[in-house]
């Protein structure tokens, strides 16, 4: 078993409204370097109110209530996600942790090209780099996603969905993160787009030795491409253990109507659980 990268123990949101919303209760996990954990569950869940309080992304009136997130650097220093400063988190994220947000062109900014976006970071976290290095960093990127260095000087609409996405990716690994999190990458793609996304996750996870917290509602997905799938419910998670595992003796019941959700392609027929 490898060692951790991120420990999680007893993390609670609410939105502070009325009534208040127990949105993320007690959550516990422990994300191991270099795997693919996948969250799933329902629209509605937590399951992304859980991704951005890990990386306190929240905004109000979403209020962080309890508990403890630990990042385990490659550096041998436990980081105390919670303890940090405004500054010193500003610094963490996208250096240690980054985000594949959801919607690509909404993430993207509409009006400066895809050069630009991903020279940004390398502004801002990376300011000792020179102008040549910073273009060079940009167009290797773009090459290492396949959307080629070409497209530097293109703007997010005139990308496909799939490019876009792409380039979303580019940029959550433009500083070599360990931990990536993942917010429905795939979705409003077609199935063959997906399919080459999830490919290329694949290989950069096996390239550059990064973790995944990868988040969907499509269970099957999770079970094809997660070493193990945390699954969640009404801001729980209620069932954690390894993809093939949970695939072939699934504990909860949630789980089991999950998974009977979705229609085979071979076999009898049955009754599809709504």
């Amino acid at each position: 078993m490898s060692e951790p990268l991120l420990t999680v123990r007893d993390f609670s949101v609410v939105y502070d409204v009325e009534p208040p919303v127990e949105a993320v209760r007690e959550v516990t996990l422990e994300l191991r370097r270099g795997e693919i954990l996948g969250l799933a569950g329902e629209s509605g869940c937590g399951k992304t109110t859980l991704a951005y309080g890990l990386q306190r992304l929240l905004r109000a009136p979403a209020v962080i209530t309890g508990g403890s997130v630990v990042f385990h650097d490659a550096s041998g220093d436990d980081v105390d996600i919670n303890a940090l400063d405004v500054e010193q988190m500003r610094r963490f994220r996208w250096d240690k942790i980054s985000m594949v947000f959801q919607g690509a062109m909404n993430a993207l900014n509409p009006v400066t090209s895809i050069g630009a976006q991903l020279d940004d970071v390398f502004l801002v976290h990376r300011p000792d780099m020179g102008r040549r290095e910073r273009r060079r960093a940009c167009e290797h990127l773009l090459e290492l996603v396949a959307v080629g260095k070409e497209r530097m000087r293109s703007y997010p609409h005139e990308l496909s969905g799939g490019m876009r996405q792409r380039v979303m990716i580019a940029m959550a690994l433009a500083l070599r993160p360990q931990l990536m999190v993942m917010d429905e990458p795939t979705t409003a793609l077609d199935v063959l787009v997906q399919r080459e996304i999830l490919r290329q996750i694949s290989q950069l996870r096996h390239e550059f030795g990064f973790s995944v917290i990868f988040i969907t509602h499509d269970l099957p997905l999770l079970l094809e491409i997660s070493d193990r799938i945390a699954v969640m419910r009404s801001g729980e998670i209620v069932e954690l253990a390894d993809a093939r595992e949970l695939w072939e003796r699934p504990q909860h019941e949630y789980t089991r109507t999950l998974l009977s959700s979705f229609p085979r392609l071979t076999g009898e027929r049955g009754v599809l659980v709504r």
